[in-house]
């Protein structure tokens, strides 16, 4: 079960929910339980929010599940991408299994001031 995973409906607010199963590349739809507002509260078009529900992937512009979300599951199969977004990178899960680079030495900013500089400033 992956829980609390946010579902982006087409021209609709977000709503939470439990999957069965994580998405695959093979499948049409979405089936999901416990099907709630951001807030926790029934959605107006849900009986019972325990009901089994299937939404096509036509009618989802996205889905969104959170680190963690996965109980049970591999860790190691989230893939995020650096600060600055350009490369890959396994989960925080999987990175503390794996050995840290050596930090890189700080190189010290020439912070003396050049006296010819300042002259040359002040004549201008």
């Amino acid at each position: 079960m992956i829980r609390d995973v946010i579902l982006h409906v087409n021209g609709e607010q977000p709503l939470l929910a439990d999957l069965f199963e994580a998405p695959s590349p093979g499948d049409v739809g979405l089936r999901c339980t416990n099907l709630r507002q951001m807030n926790g509260k029934r959605p107006v078009f849900v009986d019972d929010i325990s009901s089994i529900f299937f939404f096509p992937y036509l009618h989802l512009r996205f889905v969104e599940i959170p680190p963690g979300a996965m109980s049970g599951a591999d860790g190691s199969l989230a893939v995020t991408t650096d600060d600055e977004g350009e490369r890959p990178r396994r989960s925080r899960a999987h990175a503390a299994s794996e050995p840290k680079p050596e930090p890189e030495p700080e190189v010290e900013a020439d912070l003396e001031i050049d006296e010819d500089f300042l002259r040359r400033i002040r004549e201008v």
